[in-house]
This record gives structure tokens, sequence and C-alpha cells, in this order.
């Protein structure tokens, strides 16, 4: 997404019907082609030092996409915030669960719980440090 928005797609054009052939600045300066199929994603290739000869989506991949369909960049955003607005609900109802089990403890219940979890995070800290 970063790639997109600072427009570092030099140049492209649509190749086929699913298909795109572009040139895309890297980090250093460099100048990477980049083709992209959407019906066989696996056949997109950049010439970056990540994707060369891998079959992988790199950035440069992504930024030539979004460059070509805007409309997939807006989608992909959309999407992203769907996804976080879904984990903070999931947060939500997980404190609001936990708070009530804490509730629902006994003081005896409570003080024992916290000791072992102490020992546990005790354990665990002389584990890895």
């Amino acid at each position: 997404m970063d790639y997109y928005e600072r427009k570092m797609v030099c140049s492209w054009k649509k190749s086929g019907e699913e298909t795109y052939d572009g040139v895309v600045s890297g980090s250093e300066g460099n100048k990477y082609s980049v083709h992209i199929d959407k019906m066989h994603p696996r056949k997109s290739s950049c010439n970056c030092p990540f994707a060369e000869g891998r079959r992988i989506i790199c950035k440069h991949m992504i930024a030539l996409l979004f460059t070509a369909e805007p409309k997939a960049a807006k989608d992909f955003l959309r999407q992203v915030e769907e996804w976080e607005q879904e984990e903070k609900e999931r947060e939500r109802l997980h404190y609001k669960e936990l708070s009530e089990y804490v509730n629902s403890l006994s003081k005896k219940e409570l003080q024992e719980r916290l000791y072992d979890a102490l020992v546990e995070l005790e354990d665990i800290r002389n584990r890895y440090w």
C-alpha cells in the first residue's frame, strides 16, 4: 500500500485481458520490471531481490495492481477497516467476559487464581530469561 500511495509505479500498461506490465521504483531507487497475471497470480513476476525466481507476490506487484486498478486498493482498505472493527469488537467482548468471570469469583477463589497465575508467570519468566 505504501508503494502505491507514494506513486512508486513509474509506468504501466494493460498487456492482456487480465495482465499488466510495468516498472516500479524500489526503496533505493532501483527500477524493477513487474508482470501481473490476475487469473494466474503465480505466473506474476518481478525482478526485485525478494521475488526474482520465486513464485510469490511482492510489494512491487501490489503497487502495480493498485495503480492499474485503484478500486482494488479501495476495496482492500475497506476490508482492512472491517477486519479492524471486527477485531475491536472481539476484544471488547473478550474483556467483558473476563470481567464477568472475575466478578463471579469469591474473594478466596480470586486469591487462589491470582496466586496460580503469578506462579505460572514466574515459571515462564525463569524459562526464557
